[in-house]
């Protein structure tokens, strides 16, 4: 069975640092993206996480709108991130890039790995100016997975990640909130920012056993906090 994300349409438009002395211009690029969260035959789900009402906040609250953002000149340049690490809910898991494959859907994360992440590997690193997408599975047929846990994370935490330049990128929660898949904040999710931003998605809600998938997702909104 497979969870799956809404259709997307992922706008990258800004200018994004590709190495040292480098500035490349992302063209406008209209993608219709279906992101599997779960690749097992299993008809049971394991461990999905509760929907998050209670936990939801809308963009105009003030943990989502007064957030502080770093001056431009701390934005990190283009790394390939290497560990994702949420101190919080004891994550500390490796990356792997995504693609969209032949289907015109984006690979998910291997399912027989447990404890691994994937980004959008064509969409700005974690730490660059842009919205970098993260995706994990939150169970598998046997036995939760990487994004289990993820509801639990507290707004104005911070999370970690690690690249392959030797940099961290230091991530500050601004929210956490669940969608119904039929009602998918496509533009708010997915639409490049100006600043680094960070979206960490998985599936949540109910698992609905006539449709093998998820009625919800679950999207961590969080921004670059700091640069070492």
């Amino acid at each position: 069975m497979s969870a799956r994300l809404p259709g997307l349409r992922v706008l990258w438009t800004s200018s994004v640092s590709r190495g040292v002395g480098l500035v490349l211009v992302w063209p406008v690029a209209f993608a219709v993206l279906l992101v599997s969260l779960l690749t097992s035959s299993s008809p049971r789900p394991v461990s999905a996480p509760a929907p998050l009402a209670s936990r939801s906040h809308s963009p105009s609250s003030p943990a989502a709108s007064q957030s502080p953002r770093l001056p431009t000149e701390l934005w990190m340049l283009r790394a390939e991130p290497v560990r994702l690490q949420i101190p919080q809910l004891q994550i500390d898991a490796p990356f792997t890039d995504l693609e969209i494959g032949s289907s015109g859907a984006l690979d998910a994360p291997p399912a027989d790995d447990v404890n691994l992440v994937g980004w959008f590997a064509d969409g700005p690193s974690p730490g660059e100016a842009g919205n970098s997408v993260v995706a994990g599975h939150v169970d598998t047929a046997s036995s939760p997975a990487v994004f289990a846990e993820l509801s639990e994370l507290d707004v104005n935490s911070r999370f970690f990640v690690h690249r392959d330049d030797g940099t961290t990128a230091t991530f500050r929660v601004d929210s956490v909130e669940t969608f119904p898949k039929d009602d998918f904040p496509n533009d708010r999710v997915y639409k490049n920012t100006p600043d680094a931003q960070i979206r960490l998605i998985t599936c949540a809600g109910d698992y609905d056993r006539g449709a093998k998938d998820y009625t919800e997702n679950l999207v961590v909104f969080a921004h670059l906090d700091a640069t070492s």
